[in-house]
């Protein structure tokens, strides 16, 4: 059991993220929303997978891939802390997004990369001790914990799931 981070853990904005988690067993929520988001976008269509609700809002597919670049960042950071306090850069998720393709890939390539990025994250996350957990480093200038990068990957997923009901279903 991985214990919620407390608010000093991490910046106030990752608030959204980690509230959003309301279970301690965060390893078990992110096993099953690696099924049940695979599930999500794997059934979709390519053509499906290209709607925005709106001009210049991302497609799923730039949503699916905004979600696989913002999972292997904080899990670079969680594991990057976990073996030493140091500091990392930002991330500017506008600037990933608008330098990569995703609308040219396909929906189920997408899902699979999303499916295997969270299988290796949890290999990681599961790896980790209660020391490790507590380690802290640097993030876009603010100090994070593992443990609280572990719920921000929860929750940031919870949070676009959040979007995705209200504005593109």
């Amino acid at each position: 059991m991985i214990l919620k981070p407390q608010a000093d853990e991490y910046a106030p904005f990752a608030g959204t993220y980690v509230n959003l988690v309301d279970t301690t067993d965060v390893l078990g929520l992110l096993a099953r929303s690696k099924d049940s988001t695979y599930e999500f976008f794997s059934s979709m269509s390519d053509e499906r997978a290209l709607y925005s609700y709106a001009e210049g809002k991302w497609t799923f597919k730039q949503v699916l891939g905004h979600m696989i670049d913002t999972e292997r960042t904080f899990a670079y950071r969680a594991f990057a802390f976990s073996r030493n306090n140091i500091e990392l850069p930002g991330f500017d998720q506008d600037v990933y997004v608008a330098n990569t393709d995703f609308n040219s890939q396909s929906i189920k390539d997408l899902a699979d990369e999303f499916k295997a990025t969270r299988e290796s994250n949890l290999c990681l996350y599961r790896a980790f001790t209660e020391d490790q957990l507590n380690r802290e480093g640097i993030a876009s200038n603010h100090r994070v914990t593992v443990r609280a990068l572990v719920y921000m990957t929860a929750g940031h997923e919870l949070h676009h799931f959040n979007i995705i009901r209200e504005r593109y279903l």
